[in-house]
């Protein structure tokens, strides 16, 4: 847990998982982030490493899985550890990435070594599949630069959207949701921190845009179920949509993130349903996301199928 982990990377890649939900069934994995690019759909998770019986997360690397059909998954090993931002104590939570100017900008949630609470990490790369390094070598955003609550990880799952004009935003936190503008390099906030009261919100703020409406999805109560808000720009305001998926069974967190792929939308989230699986053995999974002629965004089942194939033009 010292030394960056670079497993993998630029080599040959493992076997290909198998075509149902959840996507990866040889480990636990939780807090999708998701990208796509040039015919294929990236998905980053964190692994959950917890044995049975456990009682805390534990989560020390993310790992990426590419498709370029929504069946098949290969595993690209590990990109980064917590350990790759050095000023990490522990913990690999919940990410995002996005591609812009030709580099991967990967932002993740670590615990800060020195400075009480979560922090939020940005690192690089010029593959999606990595190796990253840190962007900065300091934390993006740390606990103490936000004051509405007293938890420690009220700075957690973060969430960036380039918007149509170019400008970067992101979005984050717990029990509060804040947003702020990244200056065009990706790796610095630009002007204040800003927060939004929605309903119930817990964690888990997700933007993206459909057809020029704007989406903020979210997990709402405790436990935790995936809801959408829409608006007409990237910082609202915000009219309440619906429940996009229930809560999961065994499972309090469900952690979504949503792409357009091949001309369908895609919504990936986590549940406890692999053997032995519970709420600190996740798996990712994913489904059609569909919507009405009006913009709705319809309640999404969870199904052991997952969606039907969808490949990219030459894909094997």
């Amino acid at each position: 847990m010292i030394k960056p982990c670079v497993l993998a990377v630029g080599l040959a890649v493992s076997a290909l998982a198998q075509a149902s939900n959840p996507i990866v069934k040889d480990i636990f994995t939780a807090d999708p982030a998701a990208l796509v690019d040039n015919g294929r759909v990236y998905v980053y998770v964190g692994k959950d490493e917890a044995p049975v019986g456990g009682k805390d997360y534990v989560m020390n690397e993310w790992r990426v899985y590419s498709s370029c059909d929504m069946k098949k998954w290969t595993d690209h090993g590990s990109p980064l550890r917590y350990s790759t931002f050095k000023w990490a104590g522990r913990d690999a939570w919940a990410s995002d990435i996005v591609k812009r100017n030709g580099k991967y900008y990967f932002y993740s949630t670590v615990d800060h070594a020195t400075i009480p609470g979560k922090a939020i990490g940005v690192a690089v790369s010029s593959s999606p599949t990595g190796p990253f390094v840190d962007a900065r070598g300091t934390a993006l955003v740390t606990n103490d630069m936000t004051k509405e609550t007293s938890i420690l990880w009220d700075d957690i799952d973060p969430a960036v959207f380039i918007d149509d004009d170019g400008q970067a935003y992101l979005y984050w936190g717990n029990t509060v949701m804040k947003y702020a503008k990244l200056k065009p390099n990706m790796i610095e906030i630009d002007g204040p921190i800003h927060t939004v009261g929605l309903d119930n919100f817990v964690e888990a703020a997700y933007l993206h845009k459909h057809k020029g409406t704007y989406y903020l999805t979210y997990s709402r109560h405790f436990p935790e179920e995936t809801v959408y808000m829409t608006g007409p720009t990237a910082t609202g305001p915000w009219s309440f949509g619906g429940v996009i998926m229930e809560k999961n069974s065994n499972v309090n967190t469900i952690h979504q993130a949503i792409v357009e792929f091949n001309g369908k939308s895609y919504i990936f989230y986590h549940n406890g349903k692999l053997p032995t699986g519970g709420e600190f053995r996740r798996s990712v999974a994913v489904e059609e996301l569909r919507y009405t002629p009006d913009g709705k965004i319809l309640p999404v089942p969870q199904t052991a199928e997952g969606p039907a194939a969808n490949p990219s033009p030459g894909c094997k």
